[in-house]
């Protein structure tokens, strides 16, 4: 097979191609990315909208599972829009991916609520979110192999590190959008139904970035392959029986994808959760915070993939993880003693402890219809004012705080709401503050900064990943072989984070015990990546086959 050096000298791309190149692939990764976020950055509406539940840990834990569906779906998107990338072209694949997105994510908008049309409310939002995975699953491989197949050899980690910008971008583009839309509608109404505008908002996206991808032609590599009859007959296939390859997969899966994946979604989405949630930020400002940090953030995937063209893509990785591994559980503990420093102080001067027969919690009691132990009741509403407690055995249900027993009365044990307020209201006398946290300047700045500590790891590990990808796999399998081992990490290592460390929360009562979740995968990936990353990548892109 001719080498990709070789085609690529038979028309070098202009560099106004080349800027028109990572100009629509970027802006379309950022769209696509915003349809798949807001629903995260909605999370507690949507919630109430669609899947409406006795009380709020369930509650939350039913949108992140509905969040993570989604990425499930991805990995059979990959296989799909893999095929038809390496069959048909890079090109109209992700002008495919793209549509599908933005009318999956549109439809969002127009579904009536649970209280409207009951279960299918939940239903089609469920569908929906299949499709959005199905899309999600074929965006990313079409557009990091785009622009890498464009790239000159010595600018690649670089010009493919806007497409891993343009994921954070996407992230920010829907915060964006959701202060844009609190501050032109009244809260009450934005609440009604002033948020269905960001999915609704899709519809334009779309049309702009089908405007801007139809006016790209076909990668260079693949035209010559079509020309030469050399693309894949099965590229699925082949993506497990070509030599070396399935060492390359379970590299780019766990010691690659699972890396980035877990330290992504911990940056972003259980930063984000943690903040709101147990810290009781006020939801403007955790918005606020994050879109800044979001913004300052991509700039450091440029950085970094520009110095993965100098020193490889293999040490940014390994650097990132094993600074992730050291900080991760640090930086959650200073969001904490920032956002809500009363929390974290009264928790340690007046520890709480339950006592009582059947001390756990079952998440998902009320949608399986079992019964929660009254203890497990107690200590859920607990988790969910982020109190750290202890637990001991006991013949009879007793609340301390401190030394000092709290009366528990009897209608908590039958009422969430009242539980709620009787706990957090006993508990404010001893100093736990539960009033809705809106930070001063400099604790902004604080939380700001370890932001973009956990956004700088993120990038570390993320920032050469699509330029890495591209020059590992053989051109005729490429969308398949990259796609399919990152979104199945993607997709189910990380699409399940906020769904897993959610509920191991919930069981544990610990605010900061979800963290383990990544730190596990982490740990494994920096194994794997030690051992199977090449210090240089094989660099298909420029070898011959």
């Amino acid at each position: 097979m001719a080498s990709e050096a070789a085609v690529a000298m038979q028309r070098e791309p202009t560099d106004k191609e080349i800027k028109l190149v990572i100009g629509a692939s970027s802006a379309g990764t950022i769209f696509e990315w915003y349809d798949f976020f807001i629903y995260g950055t909605l999370a507690s509406l949507i919630g109430a909208a669609f899947f409406p539940a006795g009380n709020e840990t369930l509650q939350i834990l039913l949108v992140w599972a509905g969040f993570a569906i989604g990425f499930g779906f991805r990995p059979l998107g990959a296989i799909l829009f893999g095929y038809l990338g390496d069959q048909l072209g890079r090109k109209y694949t992700f002008i495919a991916t793209v549509t599908l997105m933005g009318i999956a994510t549109a439809g969002v908008g127009f579904i009536p609520s649970a209280e409207t049309i009951g279960l299918w409310a939940p239903a089609i939002v469920i569908l929906l979110r299949i499709l959005q995975g199905l899309a999600l699953g074929g965006e990313y491989g079409g557009a990091a192999i785009y622009v890498a197949e464009h790239a000159p050899t010595e600018k690649r980690g670089y010009y493919t590190s806007f497409i891993q910008a343009s994921v954070v971008g996407g992230f920010v583009l829907s915060i964006a959008v959701v202060l844009a839309c609190r501050f032109l509608i009244p809260e009450e109404a934005f609440n009604a139904w002033g948020w269905r505008v960001p999915f609704l908002l899709s519809i334009i996206l779309l049309a702009i970035s089908l405007w801007m991808r139809f006016k790209l032609n076909e990668s260079p590599v693949f035209q010559a392959m079509k020309a030469e009859g050399k693309t894949s007959k099965n590229p699925f296939v082949e993506s497990f029986v070509y030599p070396g390859n399935k060492k390359r997969l379970f590299v780019v899966l766990f010691g690659v994808t699972g890396i980035l994946t877990t330290i992504w979604y911990t940056a972003f989405f259980s930063g984000m959760s943690f903040l709101r949630g147990p810290m009781n930020v006020d939801d403007l400002t955790v918005e606020l915070i994050l879109f800044f940090s979001g913004l300052i953030s991509m700039s450091f995937y440029l950085l970094v993939g520009k110095w993965s063209d100098k020193v490889g893509r293999k040490k940014p990785i390994i650097v990132g993880a094993i600074l992730s591994l050291l900080l991760l559980f640090p930086t959650f503990w200073g969001l904490g003693q920032l956002a809500n420093p009363g929390l974290a102080a009264a928790s340690e001067a007046t520890p709480v402890r339950v006592e009582g027969t059947g001390c756990s919690t079952d998440p998902f009691a009320e949608l399986f219809d079992r019964e929660q132990s009254d203890c497990g009741k107690i200590l859920e509403t607990l988790t969910a004012a982020g109190v750290a407690y202890s637990v001991s055995d006991a013949s009879e249900l007793k609340l301390f705080a401190g030394n000092e027993e709290i009366a528990i009365n009897i209608a908590w044990l039958n009422d969430g709401t009242a539980r709620r307020d009787g706990i957090r209201g006993a508990l404010s006398d001893f100093g736990f503050d539960f009033s809705e946290q809106q930070p001063g300047s400099m604790r902004i700045l604080g939380i700001v900064a370890i932001l973009l500590v956990l956004g700088a790891l993120s990038a570390l590990t993320y920032g050469s990943v699509a330029a890495l990808l591209a020059e590992m796999f053989p051109p005729k399998i490429r969308y398949s072989s990259m796609s399919i081992p990152y979104h199945i990490g993607a997709g189910y290592l990380g699409g399940f984070l906020p769904l897993i460390a959610g509920y191991i929360v919930a069981r544990s009562g610990d605010v900061y015990a979800g963290l383990w979740y990544t730190w596990v995968v982490v740990a494994f990936g920096v194994i794997v990546a030690w051992w199977g990353i090449p210090n240089d990548p094989e660099a298909a892109l420029d070898e011959a086959h």
